[in-house]
């Protein structure tokens, strides 16, 4: 199995190690990556101030076999977004980052539909196990995040971030159990795998993701999530936020069904860790 390299950085990497015309050629590329990859090798030879032969050495320096290779790689890296290939500026600040987790919930909680979180919480009280799965970044802290709100309530949960894992696991569930699959993009591979194996051992399957995506089209009930990506790549993305939101409003409403039995748990959760770390009754709930 072969892995492409990101070519930019490949140049960039390399840079000192090339030969003074060739150095003009990479700095041709990276002062306009979109411009170079429609330059023919003549073009490109000339605007650099170089001949072709040292175009095509060029090339070759940076690990790619002629000039036609060297532009598809090109037009790969500009194919993830402009925005990773030229500068950004920042023109929000630290308010920004505040602006657009806020953008991001409200957009969001339009999203959500209060049906599908009642039917969602109904499933999840009656299931033999609800097991949650998520994989990457966000995804896994939302797996993670959904066992740890829904345990305190007395439901039997688990959760997996390993593909392999969620994979097993979705081939061994039982018809009572309910899947909790969560991905911001809705394209993680082995999130859909594992929601289309267990439907196919009647498994109900919840899916915390983008609408229209492969995950959406394999789940039983979508929680929908969805927010834009932002120009400046620097700052993370505030859609995690919108996932964490939908995890909080299943774990509330989940808890009001049966508010004596909850009120119950989180009374004893309270009292192990107080007696353990002391503070005033203020302190947050094990988080």
């Amino acid at each position: 199995m072969t892995f492409e390299i990101d070519i930019l950085s490949r140049i960039s990497e390399r840079f000192v190690e090339l030969s003074d015309s060739e150095q003009k050629v990479a700095q041709l590329i990276l002062n306009d990556v979109r411009a170079a990859t429609e330059l023919n090798i003549a073009a490109l030879a000339r605007n650099a101030g170089v001949s072709q032969a040292t175009v095509t050495r060029f090339a070759r320096s940076v690990d790619c076999k002629d000039v036609r290779q060297l532009k598809v790689k090109l037009a790969q890296s500009l194919a993830v977004g402009q925005r990773f290939v030229e500068e950004t500026p920042d023109l929000d600040g630290i308010q920004g980052v505040y602006e657009a987790i806020k953008n991001t919930l409200d957009a969001s909680r339009k999203l959500l539909n209060d049906e599908a979180v009642h039917q969602s919480v109904e499933w999840l009280l009656q299931a033999r196990m609800v097991i949650c799965l998520g994989m990457g970044g966000g995804s896994s802290i939302g797996s993670m995040e959904m066992q740890n709100r829904l345990f305190r309530f007395g439901v039997p949960v688990s959760s997996y971030q390993d593909g392999l894992l969620c994979r097993m696991v979705a081939a061994a569930v039982e018809p009572t159990d309910v899947l909790v699959v969560i991905s911001l993009t809705g394209n993680t591979p082995e999130i859909i795998d594992a929601a289309a194996i267990a439907r196919q051992y009647d498994a109900k399957v919840i899916a915390i993701t983008k609408p229209g995506s492969p995950l959406a089209a394999e789940a039983d009930l979508l929680l929908a999530i969805q927010a834009p990506e932002a120009d400046y790549i620097y700052k993370p993305s505030a859609s995690r936020y919108a996932m964490l939101a939908v995890i909080d409003v299943l774990a509330t409403e989940l808890a009001k069904q049966n508010k004596r039995r909850s009120r119950d748990k989180l009374r004893r959760v309270k009292l192990s860790l107080d007696s353990h770390r002391g503070g005033d009754e203020r302190q947050p709930l094990g988080d």
